[in-house]
C-alpha cells in the first residue's frame, strides 16, 4: 500500500484536455454569449452626439485624482466618474433619473439607454463598460488569485491560462464554477478532458465568478502522508530491524 502511494501514476486519460475533440467536427458554432449587468457593478457609461455640448448634461462630470498623497496637488489624472448598480439593479442617470439595468445583457441596456435619450438626442452613440470585471480561481491552479478582465468576454480555458494552467495535481474533469445571479447561486461542474464542454453554458464566465480546482488523490494522499512521514520512516526502520533479528 504504502509503495503505491509513492509510486502511483496518474493515466492519460486524467491528463490531456480536449480527447474526443476528433469526434465534434471540425468547427462547432461559437456560443453565442453576453454577460448579464449585476448588483454592484461598476458601470462606464459616456453618450456622445454631433454636438458634444448636448450630450453633456447626460453624462457624469470628471473628477482629478491627486498624485501621490499631497491632497493640495493641482494636478493629477482625470477619471470619469462611474455607475454603481444597487442591489435592486438600479442606477441613478443625469437627466433620465433611476434606471434599471440589472439582469439586462449589455446591449439590452444600449439599447434601453438609447431609446431614452434618444428623445432629447438625435442618434447619440452610447459606449457602456464594466469597470470592475474580475474572476477568481483557487486551488490547483499556479498562480492562484483574482485577476480583471477589461474584455467582458473570457472563457474557462482563458482563465486557467491567466493563471498559469493546472498544476499536475488538478483534477481536469472536475472543475468547479460557482456563480451568482441576481442573489442565487449556483455551483456547477466543468469536464476540460472532454472537448464538448466549449457548449457548456459555463465555457464563457460571468463577472465575479469563483473557479476551484480540486487536488487529485496524489495530492491529497501527500498532504496526509506528509505530517507523518517521520512516523513511517520510524515504523519501517523497527520492522526491518525486526526482520534482521528473526531472519538472522
Amino acid at each position: 500500500m504504502l509503495l503505491s502511494l509513492f509510486f502511483s501514476c496518474a493515466s492519460k486519460k486524467d491528463i490531456v484536455y480536449y480527447q474526443n475533440i476528433d469526434n465534434t467536427g471540425s468547427s462547432q458554432n461559437t456560443t453565442s454569449y453576453e454577460v448579464k449587468i449585476q448588483p454592484d457593478d461598476l458601470l462606464m457609461i459616456i453618450v456622445s452626439a454631433e454636438d458634444p455640448e448636448i450630450a453633456l448634461p447626460f453624462n457624469l462630470t470628471t473628477i482629478t485624482v491627486p498624485n501621490g498623497s499631497n491632497i493640495q496637488a493641482t494636478t493629477g489624472q482625470q477619471t470619469i466618474q462611474s455607475y454603481l448598480v444597487d442591489r435592486n439593479g438600479n442606477i441613478e442617470f443625469p437627466v433620465l433619473g433611476r434606471v434599471q439595468v440589472g439582469g439586462l445583457s449589455r446591449t439590452e441596456v444600449l439599447q434601453s439607454l438609447k431609446d431614452k435619450i434618444g428623445i432629447y438626442i438625435k442618434n447619440p452613440i452610447i459606449n457602456l463598460r464594466i469597470m470592475n470585471f474580475k474572476i477568481s480561481l483557487q486551488g490547483e491552479v499556479n498562480v492562484p488569485g483574482t485577476y480583471s478582465v477589461t474584455s467582458e468576454r473570457i472563457t474557462l480555458i482563458e482563465a486557467l491560462s491567466m493563471a498559469k494552467d493546472l498544476t499536475i495535481y488538478g483534477k481536469r474533469n472536475n472543475i468547479l464554477v460557482i456563480r451568482e445571479i441576481n442573489g442565487v447561486k449556483s455551483y456547477n461542474r466543468i469536464d476540460i478532458t472532454k472537448a464538448d464542454f466549449i457548449n457548456s453554458p459555463f465555457y464563457y464566465l460571468a463577472q465575479n465568478d469563483v473557479i476551484y480546482v480540486e487536488p487529485n488523490n496524489t495530492k491529497v494522499n501527500a498532504a496526509a502522508v506528509g505530517p507523518n512521514t517521520s512516523v513511517i520512516i520510524s515504523a519501517i526502520s523497527i520492522l526491518i530491524s525486526l526482520s534482521v533479528l528473526l531472519f538472522k
